[in-house]
């Protein structure tokens, strides 16, 4: 515990003083993803994460998962060639939403890697801290992670084939291209394993959408956060949207990638053509932070409305990330008439984001 306190403390110097001797990677148009390859670590990039989020069904009705693994090149001790240097960090966080619960059950985790008790392998994807795993074994992937009141393990099959975000994999996250990712989806994973909550063990099936991003400058200098969702459609499709919130919540930047059911290419919407409206907001007891829980969003001529599984789905991660955000499972609707499910990621409500 001491050394993840000492962790995530140099981590907080780090991200208030900044490493502008630190040079990262840009993220460029024309890199071409290549999986598995990419799927594994790119050490040289400032940031980067694995992002699995999924709807399942048990005994006991609908649930929402998330098991979420990030990567940080902190810029300290680049040229210490000591196994303990910090020049690597790994956080994790588990959440699943249980409506007969009505509030987010989530841990999370942080370390350096190496010693056998944290990785991110490059070249493949396997990221583990401690027990909490996410890995490719074939053409199904395996995310297992243990708490004494919450454990997933689940197998991910991919039912379509990957969705390259923006511009075959760039993905602009602001007016300046320098602001970007590298950044791919895989949308319809079919979901089977087991899911205990405060020791309730259940079979579960369902579906899942796992990102995978990296970049070194991923977050515009004037964003104060974002609004993301990715939708598995129920008709087979795929909906990724996003909008980068500046002073003021006003609208900075937004992208959208749809893919229609068995279609081999997705559309792109550039930012005139993505509007997110806010309908019913929720304050949260805890925090004090106050959320849109309900929107509205527009995709070119399609109007969505996003509804949640329950309200309360605010993540504090402040003992790893130092963030507080909204992250959980939404409905989504269209002419009154459902069309999908997915999750709703909301940053930034609490105060400024960084990485």
């Amino acid at each position: 515990m001491r050394i993840r306190s000492m962790l995530i403390g140099l981590l907080a110097v780090l991200a208030s003083t900044g490493r502008a001797d630190v040079v990262y990677p840009e993220v460029v148009p024309g890199y071409r993803i290549e999986l598995p390859r990419d799927e594994g670590s790119h050490p040289q990039f400032k940031t980067e994460w694995w992002y699995v989020t999924g709807w399942v069904e048990g005994a006991s009705g609908p649930v929402g998962f998330q098991l979420t693994f990030f990567r940080s090149r902190t810029g300290i001790d680049e040229n210490n060639p000591s196994r303990f240097a910090l020049r690597q960090a790994l956080f994790a966080h588990l959440a699943v939403s249980d409506p007969k619960r009505g509030s987010l059950l989530h841990h999370e985790k942080s370390a350096r890697p190496g010693f056998g008790l944290a990785e991110a392998a490059e070249g493949s994807l396997d990221v583990h801290i401690d027990d909490w795993r996410l890995r490719r074994e074939g053409d199904t992937y395996i995310a297992v992670a243990k708490t004494d009141d919450l454990q997933l393990d689940l197998k991910l099959q991919p039912q379509a084939p990957p969705l390259l975000q923006g511009d075959r994999g760039f993905s602009q996250k602001g007016p300046n291209p320098g602001s970007a990712s590298y950044y791919y989806s895989l949308p319809q994973l079919a979901v089977t394993g087991r899911i205990a909550i405060d020791g309730r063990d259940q079979s579960v099936r369902g579906v899942a959408w796992f990102d995978h991003e990296w970049s070194g400058a991923i977050v515009d200098e004037r964003a104060q956060g974002w609004d993301w969702i990715g939708l598995n459609l129920d008709d087979g499709g795929a909906l990724m949207m996003f909008q980068m919130r500046g002073p003021q919540n006003s609208e900075l930047w937004a992208a959208a990638k749809w893919r229609a059911a068995n279609a081999n290419d997705a559309l792109s919407y550039k930012p005139e053509a993505v509007e997110w409206k806010p309908l019913r907001h929720w304050r949260s007891s805890r925090t004090g932070v106050r959320y849109p829980v309900e929107w509205q969003v527009t995709v070119g001529d399609r109007v969505l409305t996003l509804r949640p599984l329950m309200d309360d789905q605010e993540n504090d991660a402040s003992g790893s990330t130092g963030t507080i955000y909204w992250e959980g499972a939404v409905r989504a609707f269209e002419n009154d008439k459902p069309i999908g499910r997915g999750y709703l990621e909301m940053t930034g409500y609490a105060k400024k984001m960084r990485l």
